[in-house]
């Protein structure tokens, strides 16, 4: 059945019972930062010099101030208005897209169980990050039907404890920490009964801007006077991650400025720091690295997709493992800056992944022989 998307819409309301649609607007201008030159941008949206530089004129008129600075010879390059247009819509994208593409996953759902002969979608509740977006994309292309709904890591185990999907995308650190971020994930994560499987390793820090000029280096400096910080939501497990190093440092929060200001993905902290709206962030180093911006490393930590294990045969289950085995998938992941998927597709137990777990459920380890007959990958 057709992919359904959602994606936001920029209307300009001019006060007097009119509407001018903005997208066309923004989308020009955001070839042209790319292009340095109109008549580039042009081509490459196919449309004409005339139609594009009508369509600045009236829309700059509209806004009150112009969006384009052109000099004959010399390119084109934005005015500061134009330049706030496209960071904002850059940030509405990063903010939104989990959301719109919740409610697409829902609204594909409904109409799938609609028709004649329902497909069988994989079902993945899953903590936001750039490798999902990556499968996402890659599931879509090969039509495979999907059911995605970005959550927290603990929300996203919860549902695959109740049944309501078929993976549980979640992330812990590596090193000290992991035993404490496990304790507060263990109402949900089953070692008798989930098996995991490797999905990506990545790096959590501080997201800076480009040159790092406040020079902030660790977690402390965050206190420092003009810092302009921005967060991750309560129940993100990046925000999971933050407070327990706080913690381990005894930083007070209430003296970071601006640590109660949100955002609810690494890209919309990235965003929002690259637009000139804050400092300092905390984010994965993919989301530096796409923004143009200096990344402090905090740790590494492993993503996990875990499964009930007796659905190991199941359609869901085969579709996604041979998805993410592929050399096309992998190369697809390899191409997203900071992630490291060596040993993404391989199948491990909980004991496995957490030989600490082994203590509390000796048992475990003589189950997961009968998981998989590959071999047991380990990750970065």
């Amino acid at each position: 059945m057709p992919i359904l998307q959602l994606q936001p819409e920029w209307v300009l309301n001019l006060g007097t019972g009119q509407a001018r649609a903005l997208k066309g607007v923004i989308e020009l201008l955001r070839a042209v930062e790319q292009e340095k030159n109109l008549s580039r941008a042009c081509a490459k949206l196919h449309l004409s010099y005339r139609h594009a530089w009508g369509l600045i004129q009236l829309t700059s008129q509209a806004l009150g101030a112009p969006l384009l600075h052109s000099v004959r010879g010399r390119g084109a390059t934005l005015t500061p208005l134009g330049e706030r247009l496209v960071w904002a819509d850059k940030r509405v994208a990063a903010r939104l897209s989990p959301v719109l593409d919740n409610l697409a996953s829902e609204l594909e759902a409904e109409i799938r169980q609609s028709v004649a002969n329902p497909t069988t979608a994989v079902r993945i509740h899953a903590s936001h990050s750039f490798g999902m977006d990556a499968l996402r994309d890659h599931l879509r292309e090969q039509r495979v039907p999907l059911e995605l709904r970005y959550c927290g890591s603990e929300d996203a185990l919860a549902s695959l404890c109740h049944g309501t999907c078929d993976f549980a995308g979640f992330h812990t650190p590596i090193g000290e920490l992991e035993s404490v971020v496990l304790d507060r994930w263990r109402k949900w994560l089953r070692p008798r009964t989930h098996v995991l499987i490797n999905f990506v390793t990545r790096r959590q820090g501080i997201l800076v801007a480009p040159g790092n000029p406040l020079h902030i280096a660790s977690l402390s400096d965050l206190t420092r006077p003009g810092v302009r910080f921005v967060n991750r939501q309560h129940g993100s497990g990046t925000r999971v991650l933050l407070d327990l190093l706080l913690e381990r440092e005894g930083i007070d929060p209430s003296n970071i400025p601006g640590f109660d200001n949100v955002e609810y993905t690494h890209a919309a902290v990235g965003a929002y720091i690259a637009s000139g709206m804050g400092n300092a962030g905390i984010a994965v180093e993919t989301a530096a690295r796409l923004f143009h911006l200096g990344f402090v490393p905090l740790l590494q930590e492993r993503y996990f997709l875990a499964y009930h294990g007796g659905a190991v045969d199941s359609l869901p289950v085969k579709r996604l493992r041979d998805m993410l085995r592929s050399s096309e998938f992998k190369a697809r992941l390899s191409a997203l800056p900071g992630l490291f998927a060596d040993a993404c597709g391989s199948d491990l137990s909980m004991i496995d992944a957490y030989p600490q777990l082994e203590r509390k459920h000796p048992d475990v380890r003589r189950m997961s022989v009968a998981v998989e007959d590959t071999p047991r990958s380990a990750t970065h």
